[in-house]
């Protein structure tokens, strides 16, 4: 028997050996995604997962899910270790558990997916089979978008940032390109097709043709240009975390932003990181308020990220927002989704004080309103999404709906030179494909960007450079697909796809 041939039986088989093949597979991933960009390896790791379901039950599925989805996690956010251990003072140990314990939490999803497609949906036709596990996929997905807030990290339609498919994004999202992609990688390793030529033929056509709409989806403007390019100028001051909210050193902070600003010739706007300004609003609105003064004087507007503090009847609210300076009225955004631990901490009776890391600076945001309209800036609406916010596929479709340019702050410091960073950039992009808007990305430390409205990178500063970028922007009106319904379609083909396979598969069993 042939090495390939043997595996594929111990995958297919239950026990240990399909177990930790299928843990592998989710491993491989990863690769995938930003920075490496081997979009194949995740066809075929989902191939693997896919192949591992057809011959087990449904107990043995869940596990198989699951090693799968351990795989994916334990090697794709493992960067999460480094906030815990190195900003959070946890030790290797228990930074290893924690870190550990969110991975085995998220693999649960896919040990449910698995369960679920093999004790309802799974088909013995190849094409009802491929079509069901791609439609629980993009359900799955779709639910651990907000499930508990949400963890809307490596969706399998990222993989896909640069090839064809990324044409299907405007039409509807992250979601549909991973459903896609899904579907092509389970009936291409339908092996028993190529003793069917007919069927055969008709699932490459088929295949075929999800590329090449995806090639021709891509030539549609769904948008149009609004007014002339704005000139922006991006600050990306390389401030460590150790130092951010050190008292002593913001000072040297402020007087950075404003020098390496003031150095640059004029442009419309000026936008600063997130938290870029490292005081609370009621202490540092004079000086924000002075340079966007001076700002206005050359024709500039700045926006930049500051932490907002409101005292109401029930004590102080402090948020993580955005403001544009000097504006009359002010227009400010006060971030909706918070990272849990990092902005607040879940059951923070019990957590808080425990361990450094449950005691986190400015780990208690204040979830912002939900009506918040967008930035308006140098005569353009802008739809802001703060650091984490820019993951959520359908929160920033309604966000950028109202808007004309896309605007995020971030702060990756927190994951060093991991690849976390580089994911969340990937994703940006991802954001700028289903709107078809430019992004404007300014970051503490990279990676600071400017993207255009096919997803390309047009200019940006490299990780860990005290820099200024400098560069057009070009603001679009007008409403892709997705960003006009959002999700609602697709769950909506979702559910009568699998109404339609559940209730055939029950008919067949009932024969």
């Amino acid at each position: 028997m042939h090495l390939p041939t043997a595996l594929l039986n111990r995958l297919r088989g239950p026990g240990l050996v399909g177990h930790v093949i299928a843990m592998l597979a989710g491993a491989l991933s990863t690769l995938s995604f930003a920075p490496y960009h081997l979009w194949p390896l995740g066809m075929l790791s989902v191939a693997l997962l896919y192949q591992g379901l057809c011959q087990v039950d449904s107990k043995q599925a869940a596990v198989r899910g699951g090693a799968w989805g351990l795989g994916l996690f334990a090697s794709g956010v493992s960067w999460i270790y480094i906030s815990i251990h190195l900003h959070g003072n946890a030790s290797p140990l228990l930074a290893g558990v924690l870190t550990g314990g969110l991975e085995l939490i998220l693999s649960l999803f896919f040990a449910l997916m698995a369960w679920v497609w093999v004790r309802f949906f799974r088909s013995h036709g190849p094409w009802f089979g491929s079509l069901s596990f791609a439609a629980i996929w993009v359900a799955q997905e779709i639910f651990r978008s907000w499930f508990l807030t949400g963890f809307p990290w490596l969706y399998h339609g990222y993989a896909h940032t640069q090839t064809w498919l990324n044409g299907w994004a405007p039409v509807g999202g992250v979601w549909l390109v991973g459903g896609i992609s899904v579907f092509i990688a389970c009936l291409l390793s339908e092996w028993q097709l190529l003793r069917r030529p007919k069927q055969a033929l008709a699932a490459l056509l088929l295949v075929a043709a999800f590329w090449c709409g995806g090639y021709a989806l891509q030539q549609v403007n769904w948008t149009q240009s609004k007014g002339d390019p704005l000139t922006v100028n991006l600050v990306q001051a390389n401030i460590e975390q150790a130092l951010k909210w050190d008292p002593d050193y913001i000072t040297h902070t402020l007087s950075l932003y404003r020098d390496l600003t003031y150095a640059q010739p004029a442009t419309d706007l000026v936008v600063w990181p997130e938290t870029a300004v490292p005081v609370l609003q009621s202490q540092g609105q004079y000086f924000v308020d002075g340079i966007a003064a001076n700002l206005a004087k050359r024709g500039s507007t700045l926006i930049t990220g500051i932490p907002v503090d409101d005292m109401q009847p029930a004590g102080m609210k402090i948020y993580n927002g955005i403001m544009v300076g000097g504006s009359e009225p002010q227009s400010e955004y006060l971030k909706q989704k918070l990272v849990p631990f990092g902005e607040f901490v879940p059951m923070e009776e019990l957590l808080r004080g425990l361990i450094d890391f449950f005691n986190l600076p400015m780990s208690s945001f204040s979830r912002g309103p939900a009506d918040q309209g967008p930035l308006l800036a140098a005569g353009y609406r802008l739809a802001p999404l703060i650091c984490y916010e820019a993951v959520y596929p359908d929160f920033a479709a309604r966000q950028a709906a109202q808007s004309d340019l896309l605007i995020t702050i971030s702060n990756d410091s927190w994951f060093g030179s991991s690849i976390g960073p580089l994911q969340h950039l990937q994703m940006a992009q991802m954001r700028a494909i289903e709107s078809q808007r430019w992004m404007i990305r300014a970051t503490n430390n990279g990676v600071t960007a400017l993207i255009d409205e096919q997803g390309r990178i047009r200019q940006r500063i490299a990780q860990f450079q005290q820099e200024v970028l400098l560069g057009e922007v070009q603001p679009m009106q007008g409403l892709t697909p997705y960003l006009r319904w959002q999700s609602a379609p697709l769950m909506a083909l979702v559910v009568l796809v699998l109404l339609v396979i559940g209730l055939r598969r029950r008919r067949q069993n009932t024969r």
